[in-house]
């Protein structure tokens, strides 16, 4: 990305400013049946209640298919479920793991040292990705580490966008996945689970102005932490409401970008009858305008929708 991850949090502070109040059981192999569950389950129209169990998919690294050197460990064996695991197990302090796509969008990933996975996603669904890995020297230098391609085929089209992964993570033991199961017991369909978790994030959690100002670059959010200290910044928002939708077998994108001027993060979801649903905000009874939890906390619908528009404001960089 062009700024820094500070100058995000720190610009997104201005649509604080604009609008005065604020910027305002387990299984590793379940995204095929969870999108089975979407696709019947997430219209504006079932017979049945919405099962609100959670379904938290499992990023796993088998070893099955590796790429990589003694520095750097890829497991693709399972990038058919849209997502590759990589850990940096060299002696630098951190390496930097672009994934170009198909369509030669270039996505960062920052990875420290460490004998763990991260999960990360393969968002923009089947054909050549390139990886590239470098590794830090020192200041803002960077070695060629490795690179190579790979070519993706992802059985389930809403893989990516239900798991967790480095930008959105969670678990079976996350809070905020107990959090989202109770806030859609009772619930008809998808549309009013998505209605139900987005209520909650917009009423209780706040912009977190000193946060803005002194985040630093890779910042990576904590939904539980989010959820329980009960504010954060652009990032945390959306991070929060796509765990929880996804933890419920909703696909949804964590989308960053640009709202306007300012760098900025929100979400898009994944609804039966209607597709990916790019513009929500507030729902009339026929329709959704964006979901921007941000935005939506603490501020009138009709401010927020005359800034919104018809979604022009918004240019989109990413989906996480």
């Amino acid at each position: 990305m062009k700024r820094s991850w500070k100058k995000l949090w720190t610009s997104c502070l201005l649509i604080l400013l604009l609008f005065v109040t604020g910027c305002s059981g387990q299984t590793s192999a379940r995204s095929q049946e969870a999108g089975e569950k979407t696709a019947s389950d997430s219209g504006e129209s079932t017979a049945e209640a919405w099962d609100s169990t959670p379904q938290v998919l499992v990023p796993e690294a088998p070893g099955t298919s590796l790429m990589g050197n003694s520095s750097i460990e890829i497991d693709v064996s399972n990038i058919s479920q849209g997502y590759l695991m990589a850990r940096y197990v060299g002696n630098g302090a951190k390496v930097k793991f672009f994934i170009e796509t198909p369509d030669q969008v270039r996505y960062t990933y920052d990875l420290p040292a460490s004998q763990s996975y991260a999960a990360l996603p393969l968002t923009a669904g089947n054909g050549t990705y390139t990886l590239d890995v470098r590794e830090h020297v020192e200041g803002d230098l960077y070695s060629n580490l490795y690179m190579d391609t790979i070519d993706v085929s992802i059985d389930n089209e809403f893989s990516p966008f239900l798991y967790p992964n480095q930008y959105t993570w969670f678990t079976q033991d996350s809070q905020t996945v107990s959090k989202a199961s109770d806030l859609t017991r009772g619930v008809k369909n998808g549309l009013e689970a998505v209605g139900a978790v987005y209520d909650f994030v917009i009423t209780n959690i706040s912009y977190d102005e000193e946060k803005a100002r002194t985040v630093e670059s890779g910042y990576l959010p904590d939904v539980d932490e989010t959820l329980e200290s009960g504010k954060g910044i652009c990032f945390d928002y959306a991070a929060l409401m796509t765990a929880m939708l996804r933890s419920q077998g909703i696909p949804t994108k964590l989308e960053i970008g640009y709202s306007g001027e300012v760098y900025h993060a929100w979400i898009s979801t994944w609804l039966k009858e209607k597709g990916w649903v790019e513009n929500i905000i507030e729902f009339d009874g026929k329709n959704w305008s964006l979901i921007d939890p941000t935005l939506a906390a603490g501020n009138k619908p009709s401010s927020v929708k005359k800034y919104i528009g018809d979604g022009s404001n918004y240019t989109l960089m990413y989906s996480r």
